[in-house]
């Protein structure tokens, strides 16, 4: 198959959306040709080849983090991403389009599937339907909610990465959109040999590691109260990310006097975090919604039990007393309590180790590949149809 991704966002660029469609683009291209059209901004090349995947990158200009994006940048992409597309066109042929991010994204994949009578599959991730801690959530606004539902519906398939997506989907834009759950899923990760000392840590430290950008969703001023609570010198509060609310997070560790418990990594490339999660004991995340999660599945594939919250499409795979602890949203005491529970139950933090490294096993990328193609296949027969019949129709006049 010729596939065409769409994302606004495509690593280095963005968070974790763009980082699971690079995963599932790489692992496509070892049987079919990809290509993804995606945001230029900073010094990346307008055009190049990773990992197997050819990358067009069309100008945003207004970017200004890597890491995130703003308002102008995500306008921009719907301006430059159809012209750049169109040109696109002009000189390659495709057989479906796949359009991650309902928004801004969608309005792009769709108009390019109809330019090239290909299938469109509108993959959403989530937090672009939903985000709670954000005003400008599309789940907020009629006109954003008109914009999500005529997208879904036109689109020849819609892919929802949790029972969570998708029941927000339905709840709030398209109660009639057809539309399937495909888990994302994560690469196989390579062994890491890292040992504590080499990050600054004791033996007798006890890690609990978190990790996402330092935003307000993510919550870890919690995490930092909640070390705080346990008062125990051996608990160290790993965070690796960063983000605009790390002067703030830094301010509130020196007010509760765990200054020296919460060590704050920044950005970390994907290899230093691996080796962090190697020596880490519990993964902890306070975030207030996750429309999948795929840190939880890093969390798991290096045997760490996980203690989260209960809203997010981390409840498709995360189970309260086997993986962790899954805690009713916002109630800090319990989930100080089942900190502290495992912190002082070695044997727990064990067991729950050794049922995520067996359940990870069902969420790795080549597993999430074979769903996606075998969705693309199934629309094939359709598009030849589809085209077969405009060539009669050209032929006739």
């Amino acid at each position: 198959m010729r596939i065409l991704f769409c994302n606004y966002e495509y690593p280095p660029i963005g968070g974790g959306g763009g980082v699971v469609n690079a995963a599932l683009a790489e692992e496509l291209a070892k049987r079919h040709e990809v290509t993804v059209l995606t945001s230029r901004a900073f010094d990346l090349p307008a055009e190049s080849t990773e990992n197997g995947v050819r990358v067009v990158r069309v100008p945003v200009f207004f970017r200004r983090r890597r890491a995130s994006a703003n308002f102008p940048s995500m306008f921009a992409y719907l301006v430059t991403g159809p012209w750049g597309g169109w040109s696109l066109l002009r000189r390659s042929d495709f057989d479906v389009v796949n359009t991650h991010f309902a928004l801004p994204t969608g309005p792009v994949g769709h108009v390019l599937a109809r330019m090239a009578g290909v299938p469109n599959v509108l993959s959403v991730h989530g937090g672009d339907l939903y985000d709670p801690s954000k005003r400008s959530s599309p789940h907020r606004h009629s006109f954003l909610r008109l914009c999500v539902k005529r997208l879904a519906m036109a689109a020849d398939a819609v892919v929802a990465q949790s029972a969570d997506t998708l029941s927000n989907l339905h709840r709030y834009f398209a109660p009639d959109a057809n539309a399937t759950v495909i888990p994302l899923g994560i690469p196989r990760p390579p062994a890491a040999s890292a040992s504590r000392s080499d990050y600054g840590f004791e033996d007798t430290d006890l890690l609990l590691v978190t990790v996402g950008r330092l935003v307000r969703r993510k919550a870890v001023d919690q995490l930092i109260d909640m070390v705080a609570e346990l008062r125990d010198h051996r608990v160290k509060l790993v965070v690796i990310g960063s983000g605009p609310l790390s002067d703030e997070l830094k301010a509130q560790a020196a007010r509760r006097d765990v200054a020296e418990q919460v060590r704050f990594m920044g950005f970390v490339e994907e290899s230093a975090k691996r080796e962090l999660l190697s020596i880490s004991d519990i993964f902890v995340s306070t975030s207030q919604h996750e429309g999948f999660g795929l840190v939880y599945l890093e969390a798991m594939a290096a045997g760490l039990p996980v203690v989260c919250y209960d809203r997010g499409g981390q409840t498709d795979f995360l189970e309260d007393g086997k993986s962790g602890h899954v805690v009713p949203l916002n109630d800090t005491k319990a989930f100080t309590e089942r900190c502290r529970d495992l912190v002082s139950r070695r044997e727990l933090c064990a067991a729950a180790g050794e049922h995520n490294r067996r359940r990870v096993e069902g969420f790795y990328i080549d597993r999430c590949a074979e769903q996606y193609e075998a969705l693309f296949e199934t629309l094939l027969p359709e598009a030849d149809h589809r085209a077969a019949g405009n060539s009669l129709s050209t032929d006739a006049r």
